[in-house]
């Protein structure tokens, strides 16, 4: 088995994600909640206020504390002259060789979230696909878009 790409993604992706995560988490409730007025208005029986409130306990658990952190130890990426290696995933983990050859044009994005934590993310566009490097420090992001740049360029020239 080939061994995992070296670099991983910002620290603070976790802290990034556990907000993701309370955001999904306050939509559950919100329907978890409504559901309870329902339960307690028209007398259903109680065990579907209990199963809510278990699932409400068990997104909060998964979403803001496990997957976050599953995610960030998974999440690897390598740059080499020949080609971009990603690997994530949890369950299943994807391992992507991305050809530099195959490399048309390199992005950063930034959302208010990722702008609020100095975090960007690289998207790199071949014919086919978009490949992206998530939750990156905006320094790292930006020298990491111009070496992929400079790189895509060489393998170009080469071929």
């Amino acid at each position: 088995m080939m061994e995992e790409p070296a670099r991983q993604i910002s620290r603070r992706a976790l802290t990034l994600w556990r907000i993701y995560g309370m955001i999904q988490f306050a939509i559950t409730f919100v329907v978890s909640a409504a559901l309870i007025v329902a339960i307690v208005r028209w007398e259903w029986p109680i065990w579907i206020m209990w199963v809510a409130a278990a699932i409400l306990v068990l997104e909060l658990i998964f979403s803001v504390w496990l997957l976050p952190s599953l995610k960030w130890k998974r999440w690897r990426y390598e740059v080499t002259e020949q080609d971009v290696e990603l690997q994530h995933g949890i369950l299943l983990i994807t391992k992507t060789l991305v050809p530099m050859v195959r490399v048309q044009h390199v992005d950063t994005e930034q959302g208010p979230l990722l702008r609020k934590f100095r975090l960007a993310t690289i998207s790199i566009s071949t014919a086919a696909t978009v490949h992206k490097i998530p939750a990156l420090d905006e320094q790292e992001a930006e020298e990491l878009r111009q070496s992929i740049s400079a790189l895509a360029r060489v393998a170009e020239d080469d071929v």
